[in-house]
């Protein structure tokens, strides 16, 4: 049995489906391929800069040679050493007095190597005998930080970079240590070879 009701649902259905077509198409957006009256000004000065060469650096904050003549031979250096940008290479003396072997040397350097790289610094640590381990890096501009992160690890003791030697503040001087150990070799009689002050290459 029918419905005056049940014959209206499809009448009903196409009517809606009409009504929402419409409602769309109006709600549709139309831009024109007519831009020239559009003003692009959303970008920013690092967006302008990008891809250019960067300038060369001022000179304004060089010393002047005056300046010079006042300052010692190691703050003379500390300038030089700021403005590094080649290639730089030196070595680290470990701490003496403690047993290692070849591996525990090889894998500190290694380590060192690892961890400076994810501070972006390019350093490459290799072991060259018990109580050495030698560096290079490719940007002398990050000698600083390189000098920084050694002293915070408690096997290094000093830094050598070509005839300039950096230690911890109040350390001595490490032909001091040497013979610091060697006076308490001497009182405690002959030790085997693997007491830190060997020269074994890796």
């Amino acid at each position: 049995m029918t419905t005056p009701f049940s014959s209206l649902f499809p009448l009903l259905f196409l009517l809606l489906l009409l009504t929402s077509s419409l409602i769309f198409a109006e709600g549709k957006i139309h831009i024109t391929d007519d831009l020239d009256d559009v003003v692009d000004d959303e970008e920013d000065e690092s967006w302008k800069e990008w891809g250019k060469k960067s300038a060369p650096s001022s000179h304004d904050d060089d010393p002047n040679p005056s300046d010079l003549n006042k300052m010692d031979m190691s703050q003379i250096q500390a300038e030089i050493a700021k403005r590094q940008s080649g290639p730089v290479f030196g070595f680290v003396k470990l701490r003496l007095g403690v047993k290692r072997t070849r591996e525990m040397v090889s894998e500190t350097a290694m380590q060192w190597t690892k961890v400076l790289k994810t501070g972006a610094v390019e350093a490459k640590f290799m072991g060259v005998d018990l109580s050495t381990i030698m560096f290079t890096m490719e940007r002398g501009q990050d000698v600083s930080e390189l000098k920084e992160f050694v002293f915070d690890q408690p096997e290094a003791y000093e830094v050598k970079i070509g005839d300039q030697v950096f230690r911890r503040p109040g350390d001595p001087p490490l032909e001091e240590v040497v013979e610091e150990l060697q006076k308490k070799k001497k009182k405690t009689g002959p030790t085997t070879q693997s007491d830190g002050i060997s020269k074994d290459e890796l």
